[in-house]
């Protein structure tokens, strides 16, 4: 899909605001993927569709969640993560998109997963880092993300973690595997 096109689509799901992180989002994953060696086209649809369904209504996606079976924590946890998982989806039925690497990474573009694939972490940690965040750590993260994208990834996770944790919120059971998986896999690189 050409990139006007998808953003053309995009933009009737969001609000100016979001569309405007958007397009920092699909800025940011085309140079990582540049960077990182990451098929630059994939990572500009991925990033464009991320959150397609952040504005649908609760209720719509909670039955999406349950029609699809999807996994069932996601209702016991923030309401927040749905929009991957049913993003993933509903672009996949309404957009026509049907490429697993592009859906795969909206799907986790919020909590990780184990074994992301590069792309994965590309839109993961742009989703984090696009110019227009602004929030304790993020220059850090940016930084690291110019020499080692799984470092950044780590410092992504630590960071969300932190944050839930300092509000005694429920961190999601795959983000914390995430966070362990790449961990492990920073120490047996070392």
């Amino acid at each position: 899909m050409e990139r006007n096109k998808a953003l053309e689509l995009v933009k009737k799901q969001l609000t100016e605001h979001r569309y405007q992180h958007t397009l920092g989002v699909m800025n940011t994953s085309i140079e990582l993927a540049e960077r990182y060696e990451v098929d630059e086209k994939k990572a500009e649809l991925a990033a464009i569709f991320h959150d397609y369904a952040k504005f649908r209504p609760k209720e719509e996606m909670k039955k999406i969640i349950i029609e699809q079976k999807m996994a069932k924590s996601l209702l016991e946890h923030s309401s927040e993560l749905w929009h991957a998982p049913v993003g993933a989806y509903l672009v996949e039925s309404e957009v026509g998109i049907i490429d697993r690497d592009i859906l795969n990474a909206i799907k986790y573009h919020t909590t990780g997963r184990v074994s992301m694939s590069k792309l994965e972490k590309v839109v993961f940690l742009a989703d984090y880092i696009e110019p227009g965040r602004s929030f304790p750590g993020v220059d850090e993260v940016r930084e690291t993300a110019k020499s080692s994208l799984d470092e950044a990834v780590f410092q992504a996770l630590r960071n969300t973690i932190t944050f839930l944790l300092r509000r005694k919120q429920l961190v999601y059971p795959e983000t914390i595997h995430t966070y362990n998986d790449i961990v492990t896999f920073l120490k047996e690189r070392t």
